[in-house]
Parts: structure tokens; C-alpha cells; sequence
């Protein structure tokens, strides 16, 4: 078969150091029933090593090419191949007969990391981990603390659902093309119901979103209209803060005090 010509447009670039695949595979850490997907599978680096583990195998896969190629290359009692976009797939749809909860893993495309990420965060509670390679800036932002230029939304709304892992940084040349930036392997792990303190989901996903709509502005701009002075003065915040000064528990603290 022709070799394949990667595609910018989805973001494709392969795996092909064979240290870095196995640090991954062993940072899994798989039992052979386990539920596992695999997001963008590409040329099979990490698809390979997982199937010598696992009874069987899961993959979420947009490109037509790489499709064909899974086709031949797997048979479908080892493989179960989903065709489509990773960002409009439902999750929850697989591993409904399994007792263990699903398991993710994947090289995610670069260029859709960000949305991915809150897409599968949707999905926390029917899984067990997830193992992503990301951009490392990307990593920075998930594992940032208060105060610091990297934190942002995404920081707060994937350290409330999540408790997270930098694992292993990776340079470009594991890369084919290498990308213009390093990579970073990260482990994602649910926090448990009892631990997820937020009253309505929905309205603290607001919060956090109308707080870094305009990071560069205090949180008396960002949330005009919604608190007054006394609001900041009984929920012991100062209405001139930013938004990256606050904690993850001060905005469950901000949700939780709206009627």
C-alpha cells in the first residue's frame, strides 16, 4: 500500500519513536479485558502495542485513507473501528456492557486539542483514565496554579473534573513530520461524584467562562451585572482581582453562592 502523505488539516503528526511508545503503553498500565479507545490510531504506532495487550480494541478515526488501511490491517474480532470526527462522537456509547468503564488513549491532533479536551471532559463519569500526547503548551495550561499566565478556563474546568499527571515530555523528532513545538504525555484520571462540589455544573461552566472572557480585566468588568460589592465583600473576594488569581474553589464558591 502507498505510503501515506500526512494532512495538515487534521492535524496528523505520527508517532514513530519506539522508546517514547513504549513508555506510553507502559503508563496505561492495561489488563487484556480492559474497555479501551484510541483516538486518531494513524499509522498504528501505539494501535500495534495495544492490541498485543488487549482482547480487543477500539479506535475513533476521521481520515478515509487511514481507515482503509485499519481495515485491512486489523480484522474486526480484534478491531472495532469507529469512522468520524472525535469531536461529534459520543463516548458514552462504548463500553455500555463493560463493568470496568472506558479507558482513552491517543496521539491527539494538535490543532484540536483544546475543544477535544472539553468535549471528552463531558464524558468523565463513565471513565476510568485517559493517556493523551499534547502539545506541551497545552499540558502547561491543564497543570497551571493560580497567578501564572497559563492558567486559564481550561485550567479550572479540567482540575475540577479531573486530577492530572505530566508524564513524560517528548521532543519533535518522535515525531513524522516533527512539529514546530515539544509534546508532553499526560494522565487524566475523574474525580470521584463525592468530590465534584459544584451545585449546578452548567452555571459554573458560566462563571468560569464570563471570568477569562476578557482575562486582562478585573472580575468587577467580567462580571457586571451579575454581583455587587456586597456579593465580593460576603464571599471574601476582591472585586479588582483577575481572573487567573482565583482558585478552582473560589469559583465553585462564586457558583454555588448565585440563586
Amino acid at each position: 500500500m502507498n505510503q501515506h502523505v500526512p494532512r495538515k488539516r487534521f492535524g496528523q503528526n505520527f508517532l514513530i519513536d519506539r522508546q517514547v511508545i513504549a513508555a506510553i503503553v507502559d503508563a496505561v498500565a492495561l489488563e487484556r479485558d480492559d474497555c479501551v479507545v484510541e483516538i486518531g490510531p494513524g499509522l498504528g504506532a501505539l494501535t500495534d502495542p495495544l492490541l498485543k495487550l488487549l482482547d480487543h480494541l477500539q479506535v475513533v478515526e476521521i481520515d478515509r485513507d487511514i481507515i482503509a488501511r485499519l481495515k485491512t490491517r486489523y480484522p474486526p474480532g480484534k478491531l472495532t473501528l469507529h469512522e468520524g470526527d472525535a469531536l461529534a462522537f459520543d463516548f458514552a456509547s462504548l463500553c455500555k456492557g463493560s463493568s470496568a468503564g472506558l479507558r482513552i488513549v491517543g496521539n491527539l491532533p494538535y490543532n484540536i486539542s483544546t475543544p477535544l479536551l472539553f468535549h471528552l471532559a463531558g464524558f468523565a463519569d463513565q471513565v476510568v483514565d485517559m493517556h493523551f500526547m499534547l502539545q506541551k503548551e497545552v499540558v502547561d495550561r491543564m497543570v497551571a496554579e493560580p497567578g501564572t499566565p497559563d492558567y486559564g478556563r481550561l485550567t479550572v474546568m479540567l482540575q475540577y473534573r479531573f486530577v492530572m499527571d505530566w508524564l513524560l515530555d517528548v521532543p519533535p523528532e518522535s515525531f513524522d513530520p516533527a512539529p514546530k513545538v515539544d509534546s508532553a504525555l499526560v494522565r487524566l484520571i475523574p474525580r470521584l461524584p463525592a468530590d465534584l462540589s459544584a451545585k449546578d455544573e452548567s452555571r459554573f461552566a458560566a462563571i468560569v467562562s464570563a471570568a477569562f472572557a476578557q482575562r486582562r480585566k478585573m472580575l468587577r468588568n467580567n462580571f457586571k451585572g451579575i454581583f455587587d460589592d456586597t456579593d465580593y465583600g460576603r464571599l471574601g473576594i476582591s472585586s479588582t482581582a483577575r481572573a487567573e488569581e482565583l482558585s478552582v474553589e473560589d469559583y465553585i464558591r462564586i457558583a454555588n453562592s448565585m440563586r
